[in-house]
């Protein structure tokens, strides 16, 4: 890592962000960073890394100053056209894959194609569709799945929720979505670290949180196989209203805790 800026991380939480910059930029981990930072380094790549610490200093996040982020076993490309992936997102790809691993999967709300593409390379689907209603989100998912192209295909379409599922014949093995769930009074008090970089269509849905959680309840099931699984990312403080949402719908909901123990994720099967 450059040597002024080396010299500036004295403190350990510096020295970590340094790490984990340079790491970023230059494709090591960061253990790798750190024990070859004496190394001649090209202008590039320094350049590259100025440019991520300037943006972090605008209070730009980490994932976006530097253009990547890890989830699962996947090195993603990463942008302000989509919401940063969370680690409690990994986790409802974890519940499904231990329910499923084979026929057509749906990914709704992709953005970059994070859980579609784990889809696509820890399981074995036939196919994983992944749908995103921002053009701009659908672009970079496409670019990812350049990126780490899985020998399952993933097919990005776009439209909104369930809309580009509808006209087609396809029966789906299981309709994940870490859809948006706050409210609009919720965004008005998020961090300015999220509010004011990450997409917030992404983020908002209604007055509730609630709108794009109710209309893939109200629809999902006619696009599933009998037996056929709806997995959804929640907020925690609104797991009973899930539940009883879906069961407005005729589904039996079943939460489930994340790795912090906060109720995270609604599973539902679709009845024979």
């Amino acid at each position: 890592m450059p040597d002024t800026l080396r010299r500036s991380s004295d403190s350990g939480s510096g020295r970590e962000t340094t790490a984990a910059v340079w790491a970023a930029v230059s494709g090591m981990t960061i253990g790798e960073a750190w024990l070859r930072r004496d190394e001649a380094r090209s202008p590039e790549l320094v350049a590259r890394y100025e440019h991520a610490v300037a943006q972090l200093k605008r209070g730009v996040p980490l994932a976006y100053a530097v253009g990547s982020v890890g989830f699962r076993t996947l090195d993603l490309a990463i942008d302000p056209r989509a919401l940063i992936p969370r680690p409690e997102t990994e986790g409802l790809v974890e519940l499904v894959l231990g329910r499923c691993s084979t026929g057509l999967v749906a990914d709704i709300g992709t953005g970059c194609g994070c859980i579609a593409l784990s889809l696509a390379v820890e399981g074995h689907f036939d196919k994983v569709v992944a749908v995103e209603r921002s053009p701009a989100a659908a672009a970079l998912a496409r670019e990812n799945v350049k990126r780490i192209a899985p020998s399952t295909p993933v097919e990005v379409r776009v439209g909104n929720l369930l809309a580009p599922l509808a006209d087609k014949a396809e029966r789906f093995r299981a309709i994940l979505s870490n859809p948006p769930y706050l409210s609009s009074a919720d965004h008005a008090h998020l961090d300015t670290s999220v509010a004011a970089f990450e997409p917030r269509e992404a983020l908002v849905s209604g007055s509730d949180g609630l709108d794009a959680t109710r209309e893939l309840f109200a629809a999902a099931g006619a696009l599933l196989q009998p037996g056929g699984l709806l997995a959804l990312e929640i907020d925690e403080r609104r797991a009973d209203a899930v539940r009883n949402v879906g069961r407005r719908f005729g589904w039996n909901v079943e939460i489930y805790d994340d790795v912090f123990g906060c109720p995270r994720y609604a599973l539902s099967i679709k009845e024979a």
